[in-house]
């Protein structure tokens, strides 16, 4: 079990009336507990909701002054299960209805495309666990971690063709690669500390393996024991960490993890308390 302080802080420029939707609240998730957390807008007032699936938590403001500045700051205590390394791939007959849409392409993930490469690539080796183990290594060894390197329509055929990205891409090729193979795959992000690149939020995936979701990482950058989850959905489309609707520059970027320290202040001396239980969130 792990316990960590996160203080993430977003700054923009306003030009004019401008809507905001931010997603960098720690999810409603079975593996973490919010023990605290709290939030401070200065130039909008927030309203919080869920998407449906019960996880993913938003909330929304509209702004008019010429600069937005967002603190959220929690504590947040992580208990995720041990991987299970001899978990296997289920046959499409014997997967949960609700899941079979993690069998399909997405805007960016396009399996479909991919395929070919993949059962080449992969479709021989052992079912299960160790496969995508060694789809993570073979992102790992065969595509460079560049900042800058891909951008927001970057898709996963983008980054086979170019061989550079970021978390981002890598979590995209995971995906794409595991679904290409009929295994079920999702994009999830969050929060985590971790040296370099500089403080940033972290993409990775899980792929549906034993009737359990199982966290991969290609990047290999971040323990995953460590990792307090955002966002969980398609692809990066259902995940987005801020959209904006109007004029707007983002200024600043600060999403800062550490380990929490017992008997140390909770490090929100200043902002006002926030939603404690899932149960407080307005629909």
């Amino acid at each position: 079990m792990e316990t960590v302080d996160i203080d993430c802080s977003l700054s923009y420029k306003v030009n004019q009336e401008s809507e905001f939707i931010i997603h960098i609240q720690a999810a409603f998730h079975p593996w973490q507990q919010i023990i605290s957390e709290s939030l401070d807008i200065i130039g909008g007032k927030p309203e919080y909701f869920l998407d449906p699936s019960g996880i993913n938590r938003f909330f929304r403001f509209s702004s008019l002054n010429n600069q937005c500045d967002i603190r959220y700051q929690a504590t947040v205590e992580i208990n995720m299960p041990p991987r299970d390394e001899n978990a296997q791939e289920l046959e499409i007959a014997q997967l949960p209805a609700h899941l079979l849409h993690y069998l399909l392409p997405s805007r960016y993930c396009e399996s479909d495309l991919i395929s070919p490469m993949a059962q080449r690539q992969f479709g021989q080796l052992p079912q299960g666990f160790s496969r995508v183990e060694a789809i993570c290594d073979w992102i790992k060894n065969n595509v460079e971690y560049v900042v800058g390197a891909s951008g927001s329509n970057t898709t996963a055929c983008d980054i086979l063709h170019s061989r550079a990205g970021v978390c981002r891409d890598f979590a995209h090729l995971g995906i794409a690669l595991c679904r290409s193979l009929n295994i079920p795959a999702r994009f999830v992000f969050g929060h985590v500390e971790f040296p370099d690149p500089p403080a940033d939020f972290h993409a990775l995936f899980e792929a549906y393996l034993g009737g359990q979701w199982i966290l991969f990482d290609p990047t290999r950058m971040a323990p995953l024991e460590k990792i307090v989850r955002i966002g969980t959905g398609i692809d990066a489309q259902d995940v987005v960490f801020a959209c904006m609707y109007g004029d707007v520059q983002m200024l600043a970027l600060n999403p800062l993890v550490r380990d929490h320290v017992v008997g140390q202040p909770l490090i929100f001396q200043h902002a006002h308390d926030f939603i404690g239980s899932k149960d407080s969130i307005r629909m």
